[in-house]
């Protein structure tokens, strides 16, 4: 599945803004875990200390004093377990959150290029030591109004093998680390078209060809059988259901098992759309603490209002088998739909793969060798010299009981500790919640601060420009600064479902992170142009996509003046995006505003 939320991609600013971490964490050094459990990636080992030196592991299981100067950690009653890896998700906003629950690496299914391209060239500058890495399939194979298409974003279909190589061939020009082949029919009232099996095939053998792995997305048993038959390295999904025969989960085992593959169930999704939520995260205190308001609403609320546990009896059946079969299972969220969040859904998800079999044991290395051997991911996954120092340090053992993986102590990224930015993430969390009319607005209303070759703010992560090409659209944008007004020259083009340019405010402390601003009920602010309509865009968060209401920009400066009531189900107290666009329709556009202003009447 790829999520609804995708669709709050098509107003957003691009990477820059989606991959923003909040402070900058401290350079790593020297240090050694002293006397602690280690989870190795495989076995559990009693009283070792680990050695750390920079950004490596530098000795797993190190005898004797600790080195002058190194930082001693206590590890008694604790338990170091190899930072986790999500073996599906789809990234495309809060990059830094999956680390404050020791997620230090994701595997992303689907999203924007410019993303994967960004976050691949921070890793490799050795530059992203704030925010989880990223192993992309970049965009997915499918046909022609197929799963995947229906977001807005602009996505290059195919339709008969023989368009299959040079299709793989274009992803793996833009960096995509492996191919994703989708297999979806729908279902009743919601029908895809879908890639046949000869496609599949083809595409399966172009990835072989250049050395790439191919997994397949399916949500049905004879798609899944289909999927393996062609030579499928991986399926990214089981499917739900009431029930499975023995025969059939015989030979799907046998056949997995068989052609060597490896599955990843996605039980936080498939429970979102059987109506079950996670319970156990979204109670956990120490969880909650470390989500805003609309990170705790995108997890609290599943796909289905209606609870229906018998759907999970099939894929539980099913992982049971293959597990039981020696076929690696793989712990996977698809966090960005409903009923799932970054890095603390991973923690639900072990739980769900023992419930459905696994040992705890087997579940922790379901989130950290397994993933590495089966996607190949350098020097990560396990605790052994040499290794990247992306760590986990829990209280407890999770061998005896899986839920201790949510006792976090700390956790390492590139050997640097993730603990300065948990904290300022909790502070955060913990201002929002406090009973608050909303940020202080200034005196005069104004947030914007235009001038002296900037575009000030005084508040926010502030002002920059906006359009959808980060998303493969061709709209473009140039801002520049006149005097105390800023000027916008838009480039709105045709090829993509909502194309827009314009210019947007970010009141959070991050881009797309949400501020309370309750305390302003009217938005204004002054504008000429070229006579042509623009739309002002609120996004909250809320909602999937923004409200917005049109304005005109004639040839003499006005005021427009806007209440924030008038935006449609808009939460003012967690909003995160407030744009000035040009588009849909095609052309060239030019306005300039100044003088915004949110103010309490």
């Amino acid at each position: 599945m790829v999520h609804r939320r995708l669709q709050s991609l098509l107003f957003a600013c691009g990477l820059a803004a989606a991959s923003a971490i909040i402070g900058t964490p401290a350079l790593a050094a020297t240090w050694l875990v002293h006397d602690v459990r280690v989870f190795d990636g495989e076995k559990m080992h009693e009283h070792r200390s680990v050695l750390v030196n920079g950004a490596r592991i530098a000795d797993d299981n190190f005898q004797g004093k600790a080195p002058a100067g190194a930082t001693v950690i206590d590890g008694k009653g604790r338990t170091l377990l190899p930072g986790l890896i999500d073996s599906h998700v789809h990234a495309y906003r809060y990059f830094d959150l999956p680390l404050y629950f020791g997620v230090t690496t994701q595997i992303d299914m689907f999203t924007g290029v410019q993303a994967m391209q960004e976050v691949t060239a921070r890793m490799a500058r050795g530059d992203n030591a704030g925010q989880a890495d990223l192993f992309s399939a970049g965009t997915l194979a499918t046909a022609p109004g197929g799963h995947g298409t229906e977001y807005g974003m602009p996505i290059p279909t195919l339709t008969k093998p023989e368009e299959a190589q040079a299709w793989v061939d274009a992803r793996v020009a833009e960096g995509s680390y492996f191919i994703k082949i989708v297999m979806e029919q729908g279902h009743p009232g919601r029908a895809f078209a879908s890639l046949d099996i000869a496609t599949v095939k083809a595409l399966i053998a172009a990835a072989h060809k250049r050395g790439k792995l191919a997994v397949v997305h399916i949500s049905n048993l004879a798609d899944a059988r289909a999927a393996l038959e062609a030579g499928a390295d991986g399926l990214v999904h089981l499917f739900v259901g009431n029930r499975i025969s023995q025969q059939d989960l015989d030979s799907f085992t046998q056949l997995a098992k068989s052609r060597k593959a490896f599955v990843i169930p996605t039980f936080s999704v498939m429970e979102s759309i059987a109506g079950v939520r996670a319970t156990d995260i979204i109670g956990d205190a120490a969880f909650s603490s470390l989500l805003d308001k609309a990170q705790k609403q995108q997890l609290a609320h599943p796909y289905n209002p209606q609870a229906k546990p018998e759907l999970l009896a099939a894929p539980q059946a099913v992982t049971a088998a293959l597990s039981k079969a020696g076929v690696p299972v793989l712990a996977g969220t698809d966090a960005g739909n409903n009923g799932t969040q970054y890095g603390a859904s991973l923690h639900h998800e072990l739980q769900s793969l023992t419930q459905a079999g696994l040992t705890p044991l087997q579940a922790l290395a379901s989130a950290t060798s397994v993933p590495a051997q089966a996607f190949k991911l350098p020097q990560r996954g396990r605790i052994a010299k040499g290794y990247k120092a992306d760590l986990l340090l829990v209280d407890g053992d999770p061998s005896a009981d899986i839920a201790t993986t949510r006792r976090i102590v700390d956790v390492w990224k590139d050997g640097v500790s993730v603990a300065p930015l948990r904290k300022q993430q909790l502070a955060l969390v913990a201002q929002e919640a406090l009973p608050s009319s909303g940020l202080a607005l200034p005196a005069d209303g104004r947030i914007s601060l235009f001038g002296n070759d900037k575009m000030g703010s005084p508040f926010g992560a502030g002002w920059m420009p906006s359009h959808d090409a980060f998303l493969g659209g061709k709209s473009t944008v140039d801002i520049k600064l006149v005097g105390d007004a800023v000027q916008v020259n838009a480039n709105v083009a045709a090829g993509f479902a909502y194309p827009w340019a314009g210019l947007a405010f970010m009141p959070g402390r991050q881009p797309m992170q949400a501020a309370n601003l309750s305390a302003a009920k009217v938005l204004k602010f002054r504008v000429r142009g070229d006579g042509q309509q623009y739309n002002v865009a609120v996004m909250s968060g809320g909602n999937n996509i923004p409200a917005s209401l049109p304005f005109q920009a004639g040839g003499e400066w006005r005021e427009v003046s806007m209440a924030l009531a008038d935006f449609k189900g808009t939460d003012v107290s967690a909003i995160s995006m407030i744009a000035f666009n040009a588009g849909p329709k095609s052309g060239s556009y030019r306005f300039e505003i100044t003088d915004v202003r949110l103010l309490a009447q």
